[in-house]
């Protein structure tokens, strides 16, 4: 399996090439100054962002970001989790589902009422193992880029 755990100061050189692997699966380009502003944020104890890397023999395989957040629904913050990614040598061996549980684990500490997360309709090994430890919301996102 793999060894999960917080981000640190030292782990830059770990967590960017992942990062960078994130957003080439999914087409997309994050400018610098976003992910070095995300970098801190993580570092930051009283920013809602927090990140874990799931290491296997002294490497890092694997990423999660996860993000505290308000509703008006319930009286216990919700927590989104943003951001999954496994190095694709190693995919279906159960680090991606490791890291959610991690995020479920650190939500249910903090006393988030739910765990919630989207991904792309084709992404259908991921959703693979959504659909075997989370419920579908039968939602549909809608969004509207500003500026």
């Amino acid at each position: 399996m793999a060894d999960i755990r917080p981000l640190t100061a030292d782990d830059h050189a770990a967590w960017l090439p992942l990062w960078q692997d994130y957003q080439r699966f999914y087409n997309s380009r994050i400018p610098e100054a976003a992910s070095a502003l995300t970098w801190q944020r993580f570092l930051d104890p009283t920013e809602p962002m927090h990140a874990a890397l799931a290491w296997r023999d002294g490497e890092a395989v694997g990423l999660v970001h996860w993000i505290f957040h308000r509703s008006c629904w319930t009286t216990g913050d919700y927590c989104y989790l943003q951001d999954l990614f496994v190095a694709q040598s190693i995919r279906g061996g159960g680090i991606g589902r490791a890291l959610i549980e991690h995020v479920y684990v650190e939500a249910e500490a903090a006393g988030a009422a739910r765990v919630h997360w989207l991904t792309q309709e084709t992404n259908y090994p991921g959703r693979m193992l959504y659909d075997r430890i989370a419920e579908r919301s039968g939602f549909i996102q809608y969004r509207k880029l500003l500026g």
